[in-house]
């Protein structure tokens, strides 16, 4: 049952070779047997998966349902779920159970689909190897020694090892994509605004975007016409017509043009890695599409650009964590000042606290002109390279990450962690949709290759991509222990 594609699953539902509740039955199972190991999953909610399973089948048994009704999903401990714990990976939260439910989880539920609980991640998103969570590494199903990546580890590596079929995850620079690469598993960044945020916690507001994590491009076509809409309960959302992304995936992609911009492959780029997107580039062609060598002339700035931005934004955000309304709370303050400075210092990880210290002073009187209103300054001239490169091409493609999943507490400086996200940070400053997609192995370890689309052409990006795992299907390699 978990190594079928998600239409499939619909399929066997309707014809009743097994229900709902066996199919849910099936993943805790599963989870049950392989997360002890992985640590992909926080909160496992068997009562309620079964409970909303049962109510599947009997909604399938009336004839009206949509296709995901009585599918079994993760999702990111970012979302707001009602009545369950959600932590966003942090002790902050380790207590904090949400009275309202998030807009993306809301729709999977109005779809029929099963929640099973909720996935490991960097601390409020932040990090990129999912080595940040109050709730303990998570691991990656292709080599335990190895990161996942993040911060959407739990969604890639619970879905890589097929525990769920289906996960949300969230980017703010890279968390969907770079995982997704790293556990060799499709991961899409819809355009900002494509998804509504209202009820994922916030980290940078500009910047972060909810997505499906999923096994192949087709599946994540159908997750994304749940969870895609306009929201009016989110000011940027975008209202925008949504259409069905999975319509057109059979379509040919001959005499569409790739651009393949020089200096994202330039950057640290292992060669190995090199050698299976160089692979992919030719399998891209041989399904009709010209590749064009482009320039993105700006986008070398994008890293220090976004680690101005993003932990300005995050300093704003975080500063509700105060111990006074909800989250942890410090035992016995003696005034208000300690209150709030023994509940933060207790309350955040080392990396939270970094990137509030550094948001701060970008922010701070004297400083803001000279980092963060320049940063802005800087994401306008990367926003305007893709424009650019656009009137030449239809999408651009790039590695997702430079290197192959590393090892467990093998990166330790800061700098060179950030470094992970160089290939995915310009689609989030750009607020364009992205997709990465398994390209092949290195040293029996997943690659993914990025492609990076114009704003609201999801439909595009997923036909693109379904096409080459037609032709390739590096995305149905399944982890050795977990197939």
């Amino acid at each position: 049952m978990h190594n079928v594609t998600i239409a499939q699953m619909a399929a066997d539902l309707e014809s009743g070779q097994y229900s709902s509740v066996e199919l849910t039955q099936h993943f805790l199972a599963r989870i049950k047997q392989y997360n002890t190991d992985l640590n992909a999953i926080i909160t496992l909610d068997e009562e309620q998966a079964l409970t909303r399973a049962e109510e599947a089948d009997r909604i399938r048994a009336t004839g009206r349902h949509s296709l995901l009704c009585g599918i079994p999903i993760l999702h990111k401990d970012i979302f707001c779920t009602k009545d369950l714990l959600t932590t966003c990976g942090s002790k902050m939260l380790h207590n904090f159970i949400p009275p309202y439910e998030s807009t993306v989880t809301k729709r999977c539920l109005d779809a029929g689909m099963v929640p099973l609980g909720k996935t490991n991640m960097d601390e409020f998103a932040m990090g990129s190897s999912n080595e940040t969570s109050f709730f303990g590494p998570c691991k990656n199903p292709w080599d335990l020694n190895r990161i996942p990546g993040g911060s959407s580890g739990g969604s890639a590596a619970a879905v890589a090892a097929r525990l769920a079929p289906l996960a949300t995850g969230s980017d703010t620079g890279g968390s969907i994509r770079q995982p997704a690469a790293l556990c060799g598993i499709t991961g899409l960044k819809p355009t900002y605004g494509r998804i509504s945020r209202w009820g994922m916690i916030a980290y940078a507001s500009s910047l972060d975007q909810a997505g499906p994590m999923t096994l192949n491009c087709e599946d994540a076509a159908h997750l994304l016409n749940v969870i895609a809409s306009f929201d009016d309960k989110d000011a940027t959302s975008a209202d925008k017509a949504v259409l069905n992304h999975a319509e057109t995936l059979t379509q040919s992609i001959k005499g569409i043009k790739i651009g393949v911009p020089k200096e994202l492959f330039a950057h640290s780029l292992e060669s190995s890695v090199e050698q299976v997107i160089q692979t992919a580039l030719k399998a891209f062609e041989a399904l009709g599409a010209q590749l064009v060598d482009i320039s993105l002339p700006t986008i070398n700035m994008a890293t220090p650009t976004y680690y101005v931005i993003a932990p300005a934004e995050a300093s704003s955000n975080l500063s509700r964590y105060d111990g006074v309304r909800f989250g942890h709370r410090c035992d016995n303050p003696a005034d208000l000042q300690d209150l709030y400075e023994r509940s933060r210092g207790e309350g955040f990880g080392t990396e939270v606290k970094r990137r509030i210290m550094i948001g701060t002073y970008a922010l701070s009187a004297g400083y803001y002109d000279a980092y963060y209103a320049k940063a802005q300054k800087v994401r306008r001239l990367i926003q305007e390279d893709f424009i650019q490169a656009y009137k030449e091409v239809d999408f651009i493609i790039s590695p997702t990450t430079p290197t192959p999943a590393f090892n467990s507490g093998e990166t330790v400086d800061p700098v060179t962690m950030y470094l992970n996200d160089i290939y995915t940070i310009p689609a989030n400053l750009a607020g364009l949709p992205a997709l990465s997609l398994p390209a092949g192995f290195s040293d029996g370890l997943p690659v993914g290759i990025q492609l990076i689309g114009q704003h609201f052409e999801e439909t595009r990006l997923l036909n693109a991509g379904h096409q080459y795992q037609l032709a390739h299907p590096w995305h149905t390699e399944a982890p050795p222990d977990y197939a």
